[in-house]
């Protein structure tokens, strides 16, 4: 123990200069009250208060150079304390949000909703059964690790590297061809701690990240679809490919129980929010697992859905945004939300759109006006990104988002 204290006064470490200076201003101000109790003269005790407040002066600088130097051997480079330490405040003190779904439509929203609350969970769908996730899930029987890890990378705090690295995929390798090195790092975590929310934790520390991210349940569930026409297919990376009408979806098995933390999340949020994302493969399955719909609807906070900007092939064709609702209702009940988020009035380049009607998608129309006739309020804004992609654009929606929580805040402080 001794040894190791040492250590601190090794050549180099900036700590024995000030703590040198302070060990001198401790004695500089002991020194200068002995004399000024004693002293009879008027000088004299003004040399002494003298004394006393150089000490105390060479006390507060040697305990800030001591402190600069903990300080900058630990944050990142070019980092400033004061901007970190602020940020950090504000963060803490933001509404706690609870975002409900999976996909790249969740992890572009808490992208966006991180830069004003650290108080959000993710929790996310496990009903991923293609591409690297469903290649992992079949030969290492694991739950899909794909949408908690791009969650996981949105929320992080972390330098770009690290989210480069979670988010970096082998293109060539044999069988390392198509995974996700995130993919992998959660998979192999979940193999030596052998629980997958240990795993998930694990990474969180790694990444840093602002916020929580909650498997929706850890049991090893299928999605199952029901098309109009009567047939059945499993698997969630199949239900498109038929591009048949789905009449409903459900969960194979049906009773999986949610995990206690994503009930203690919702029952703990003071705003949850359902999408964006894939309607039938991101948001619904979320619903159907025992407990979350009952959570959600049960609550009296804020419930907010964000419908899609585009329908999706197979999926959602023809869909307006009322009947987007419809389809959650039907799977879950109509206490699940109160407020409906729709994109309206932003005009796409045309030879996007093109693209877009090339692959069979389409704007989703906003029928605000049905929405409201069905019982909620309908909150209508300029939100896509229309770069590459007419996605939601990360920073307008999350602004919408909290304009809206900090509206109702305010009615509650009126009222």
């Amino acid at each position: 123990m001794k040894l190791k204290f040492l250590k601190w006064f090794y050549p180099g470490m900036g700590i024995k200069r000030w703590v040198g200076l302070a060990i001198l201003g401790v004695i500089m101000v002991g020194f200068g009250s002995a004399n000024f109790l004693a002293e009879v003269f008027v000088f004299g005790k003004i040399v002494d208060a003298v004394t006393i407040s150089l000490g105390i002066i060479l006390i507060i600088i040697s305990m800030y150079k001591i402190l600069s130097s903990f300080i900058s051997a630990l944050l990142p480079k070019d980092s400033d304390l004061a901007t970190i330490f602020f940020a950090k405040r504000h963060l803490e003190r933001g509404p706690r949000i609870v975002v409900v779904g999976g996909g790249h439509g969740l992890s572009m929203l808490l992208h966006g909703i991180k830069e004003y609350t650290s108080n959000i969970t993710a929790i996310v769908t496990v009903a991923d059964s293609g591409g690297s996730s469903g290649r992992i899930r079949e030969q290492f029987d694991v739950l899909p690790p794909g949408d908690i890890r791009n969650c996981l990378v949105a929320l992080a705090d972390s330098e770009t590297l690290m989210q480069k690295l979670f988010q970096f995929r082998f293109e060539e390798g044999g069988d390392l061809k198509g995974h996700n090195f995130g993919n992998l790092f959660i998979t192999v975590l979940t193999k030596v701690t052998g629980d997958f929310e240990a795993a998930i934790k694990a990474s969180s520390k790694v990444l840093a990240i602002r916020g929580e991210v909650i498997p929706a349940t850890l049991q090893n569930v299928s999605l199952v679809a029901e098309y109009k026409d009567g047939s059945v297919i499993q698997g969630e990376h199949k239900i498109p490919e038929k591009n048949l009408p789905i009449k409903r979806v459900s969960l194979n098995p049906g009773d999986s129980p949610a995990t206690e933390e994503a009930v203690r999340a919702i029952n703990e949020a003071e705003v949850i929010i359902l999408g964006p994302g894939s309607l039938y493969t991101s948001v619904v399955p979320n619903l159907l697992i025992k407990g979350i719909t009952e959570a959600i609807s049960n609550s009296k906070v804020l419930k907010i859905y964000i419908c899609n900007v585009m329908t999706q092939p197979g999926e959602t064709d023809g869909y307006k945004a009322s009947d987007h609702i419809e389809a959650l209702i039907r799977h879950s009940s109509k206490d699940i939300m109160n407020h409906c988020v729709v994109n309206i009035n932003t005009e796409a380049p045309r030879e996007l759109l093109e693209r877009y009607k090339r692959e069979q998608s389409f704007p989703v129309i906003a029928d605000s006006q049905k929405i409201k006739e069905m019982g909620y309020s309908v909150v209508e804004g300029e939100l896509i990104s229309a770069a590459d992609f007419l996605r939601h654009d990360s920073n307008k929606l999350s602004k919408l988002i909290i304009n809206l929580i900090l509206s109702k805040r305010q009615k509650k402080t009126v009222n």
